[in-house]
């Protein structure tokens, strides 16, 4: 071995020494030790002993060996109290892995007595390279071994915490994977591993850092397999292929390679573990496992136990300490969907109340929709009636059969949508992105999705339902409160009534009585004017439309402001149909939202125009604005104010007055530039509404 070489070898055992100690010492330093933890650091300062002894004495000395055979053992010990730490229930599974464990145990055994009797033996001898050759071999069983048990604890951690040991267990197979290249290359061509020897400790220095890494989260979590036979019975396959494959490589290399094969050796282990570490934790590399297995080794597609299980997990749950727990509704809803295909992303859509599906949330979405980006009317009503999947990729093959929206076909995300019918009712869809690996729908994927969509329906119906059910309670809450005070005003315009009068035939000063009169009479007629706009908004039902003067009903209600705030009419519009009481009070609440909103040197613009069959009156104003979540969520939903003791009521109250007449509300906003509110009336046409406004 060269001085550089050697120079190497020594300091990056030395660096991985010091890394490990580091590790093992911070592991011990924590406070919520438990057996996982107390095993983790011992694991950890033995393979920094093992490392700092092979940086001062070499690999050729005897306990160099016995140092890595203790090392293994630790960790081989942490993986199996991780093991069995699962769930009480699943105890059953563990014999035949208990065996591997015993197993691999027995070879550390086996190799550490083979150390023993190798190195007493003559150096030349027969003996002594048979058994060299004996420790090699059962050390690349050792490494297959504990990287077998490495993937076994892999696929059987849950996959929603699998983060957590992800990074440990990453290094522990590169540690292995490793050493099974050393060895078998030791095996076939000793002299060309003293390379691999040397360049082991900056390996193993470079591992630690990856450990420290997933330190930061415990690594101790509760078990949860599914389909483990047939996975792990293909992962040893592939394992004991790679075996066989690496080993023909080596005795290629050697034969074809000549003064090169050193490097072509050396090239190859740290390719192969590189590639290792990049490509096992791809999720695109795990689907694509995952789909080639239930493919060709299984009857059906999905697991349907794990997949329901986990589908009502996520919906169920709706608080707690980690990220999925946290979730609104929506966002688990379209979660929950998505986790069955491995879809990354999902979006909500839910059911407006001109009968098209529009955006609701979005669940890791990051990319914003385009605009118009709905379900039309026409489409949402032919999906409630067939209750098809839409499949983005497919043509439609039929007449009368769904197509997808020319919106949803462009954006190369979109991969199939999901209907959410309950009882009958569609209430909205999920847009599900493509899977890592791509494919077609098929017969199980239409199955699973359309009875996870009626569950999820069933979810998203409750809570709407139990959200009217609270608006409910709030109406009846307020309209009770408000009773007690009609009453108590009721009383005093009688007491004030009977003053009056009292006044008008006591009072024995002119002037007197003549103030007294007539502040009396205003407030009685203020509060006659209340009660009567309130006995007419209880009776729940518009009067009768008849031709009105848009325009002047704007400029009068304009007038009995404008003593409050600057406010201009402009435009002219012609008659509509509709009744004047509610358009009034219709302006009235926007009119006094878009004051409230203003500042006092900031006039509120009523302009006036038509737009095709309809007379448009926008109202605008230069105050704070909103935001577009405000509107779609806050805006006209009822006791939701962004005012200070507001009730929350104007808004929502407007909207349905105008919808009572057949017109509508439209908001457009911007944060920190304004707000315009346009009501739309249709316009009263025909011979016998001329002359006849109210």
């Amino acid at each position: 071995m060269g001085t550089l070489l050697q120079f190497v070898g020594d300091w990056g055992h030395a660096l991985a020494a010091v890394l490990f100690a580091a590790l093992g010492i911070f592991v011990l330093r924590r406070r919520d030790e438990t057996p996982e933890q107390r095993l983790l650091a011992a694991a950890l300062l033995l393979t920094a002993c093992w490392s700092l002894y092979v940086s001062f004495g070499g690999v050729e000395k005897p306990l160099s060996g016995m140092g890595e055979n203790i090392r293994n053992a630790a960790w081989l010990l942490l993986l199996f109290v991780m093991l069995r730490r699962g769930p009480a229930a699943r105890i059953g599974s563990m014999v035949a892995v208990g065996s591997l464990y015993a197993a691999v145990a027995g070879l550390i055994l086996l190799q550490t007595f083979a150390d023993l009797i190798w190195r007493q033996l003559p150096v030349m001898s027969d003996m002594h390279r048979a058994f060299v050759h004996v420790a090699l071999v059962l050390r690349m069983m050792t490494a297959i071994g504990s990287l077998i048990l490495v993937h076994h604890l892999y696929i059987g951690w849950p996959t929603r915490e699998r983060g957590r040991v992800a990074l440990l267990l990453g290094a522990l197979a590169a540690m292995w994977t490793y050493d099974l290249n050393l060895y078998a290359i030791g095996y076939f061509a000793m002299h060309r591993a003293n390379e691999l020897y040397a360049l082991r400790g900056a390996m193993m220095a470079l591992l630690a850092p990856v450990i420290g890494a997933g330190l930061r989260t415990d690594g101790g979590g509760r078990l949860q397999l599914s389909r483990t036979l047939t996975l792990q019975s293909i992962s040893l396959a592939a394992v004991l292929l790679y075996g066989v494959a690496l080993t023909a490589a080596a005795v290629l290399i050697e034969l074809v390679a000549g003064p090169y094969a050193r490097v072509v050796e050396i090239g190859c282990v740290f390719l192969m573990a590189v590639s290792a570490l990049v490509l096992l934790p791809s999720r695109r590399l795990r689907a694509f496992w995952k789909v080639q297995v239930a493919k060709h080794f299984f009857q059906h597609r999905y697991d349907y136990r794990t997949e329901w299980m986990r589908f009502g997990d996520t919906l169920g749950r709706a608080g707690g300490d980690r990220g999925d727990n946290a979730l609104p509704l929506g966002e688990r809803v379209a979660k929950a969907v998505a986790d069955i295909t491995d879809s990354p992303a999902a979006i909500l859509m839910l059911r407006s109340e001109d009968g098209a599906l529009a955006f609701e949330t979005e669940w890791n979405w990051l990319e914003e929709l385009p605009d118009g980006a709905v379900i039309p009317a026409p489409l949402a009503l032919l999906i409630e009636q067939s209750g098809w999947i839409i499949d983005v990729d497919r043509p439609p093959s039929g007449a009368g059969e769904v197509v997808a929206p020319h919106w949803m076909s462009e954006d190369r995300r979109a991969w199939a949508m999901v209907p959410l019918i309950h009882f009958g009712r569609l209430i909205g869809a999920i847009l599900l992105a493509r899977p890592p690996i791509d494919r077609r729908l098929d017969w199980e994927d239409f199955d699973m999705l359309r009875a996870a969509g009626r569950q999820a329906a069933s979810y998203l119906s409750e809570a709407q339902g139990q959200q009217a059910l609270d608006d409910a309670q709030r109406f009846d809450e307020f309209n009770r409160r408000f009773a007690f005070i009609i009453h108590d005003v009721k009383n005093l315009v009688s007491q004030l009534s009977l003053l009056a009068r009292n006044a008008e035939r006591h009072a024995d000063n002119p002037d007197f009585r003549a103030d007294m009169v007539l502040t009396l009479k205003e407030s009685v007629g203020k509060m006659n004017d209340m009660l009567a706009r309130l006995s007419q908004h209880n009776k729940g039902r518009a009067e009768e439309p008849r031709a009105m003067a848009l325009d002047e009903v704007a400029r009068q209600v304009a007038r009995t402001r404008s003593r409050q705030h600057p406010v201009r009419v402009t435009g002219e519009a012609p008659l509509v149909l509709a009744d004047p009481a509610r358009v009034e009070q219709i302006l009235i609440h926007l009119l006094q939202n878009a004051i409230d909103a203003s500042a006092s040197d900031r006039p509120v613009e009523l302009r006036l125009s038509t737009d095709g069959t309809v007379a448009r009156l926008d109202m605008i104003d230069q105050g704070r604005g909103m935001t577009a979540e405000f509107i779609r969520r806050e805006l006209f939903k009822p006791f939701s104010s962004s005012k200070a003791g507001g009730f929350g009521i104007g808004a929502f109250e407007a909207r349905a007055l105008a919808q009572a007449m057949g017109g509508r509300i439209d908001v457009e906003s911007k944060p920190g530039v304004g707000s315009r509110f346009t009501l739309s009336l249709p316009l009263a046409q025909g011979e016998e509404f001329r002359g006849k406004a109210a």
